[in-house]
């Protein structure tokens, strides 16, 4: 096996070795509650010693931050994919509507209760959301290099902002109806106020 095959294989271990731990926290999460799961049952579910859960997680938080590190670039990917033709917010709707529809419903909610359950996760996710609009904007520049910074920064705050508060209102709405419908009304707004320019 040469150098690089036994890097991706290590890497590939390192992930399932993640994706075991995460899937383990959110069934914990959702049979007992956030706060009464100790790392030492997460361990336990996902079969690895305690030890072995600090080799990838500081705490039982970063397992929900690990779901929301990422979005950004998941969005950029998800824009690169559907950019062709398209207006940048045009492609930045689309793309944000089939990231949020590749995930179930209930899987949606359940997220969003665990990450709403602790005002230091709250915070942490406040936080992402800076890091999530640079990872959206550095894509925007590289697939719309004619575009403005400002106007593409602009966007790249607007959309995860929007989505931000999409969401906000689809909690407040005690998750009624479809998450997607509350993106599609704030992407409906955004158009509005840039058509009033």
């Amino acid at each position: 096996m040469d150098t690089a095959e036994t890097a991706g294989l290590r890497q590939r271990k390192r992930q399932d070795t993640m994706d075991r731990i995460t899937r383990a926290g959110l069934k914990l999460f959702g049979s007992s509650s956030y706060e009464a799961t100790t790392i030492d049952d997460i361990a336990a579910e996902a079969g690895i010693s305690r030890r072995t859960f600090f080799h990838y997680f500081k705490s039982k938080d970063d397992i929900l931050v690990s779901l929301q590190s990422g979005l950004g670039r998941q969005l950029a990917a998800a824009i690169a994919d559907k950019a062709t033709g398209l207006r940048p917010l045009d492609a930045v709707r689309a793309a944000t509507l089939s990231l949020v529809s590749a995930h179930p419903r209930d899987e949606l909610v359940h997220l969003d209760r665990l990450m709403r359950a602790s005002e230091t996760m709250q915070a942490r996710k406040r936080a992402n959301y800076i890091i999530e609009e640079w990872e959206l904007f550095d894509a925007l520049r590289d697939l719309w290099p004619g575009e403005t910074e400002t106007r593409l920064r602009a966007l790249a705050m607007l959309a995860i902002g929007g989505a931000r508060l999409s969401l906000d209102a689809w909690t407040r709405a005690d998750h009624a109806g479809r998450a997607e419908d509350y993106i599609n009304g704030m992407f409906d707004a955004i158009e509005a106020v840039a058509a009033a320019d």
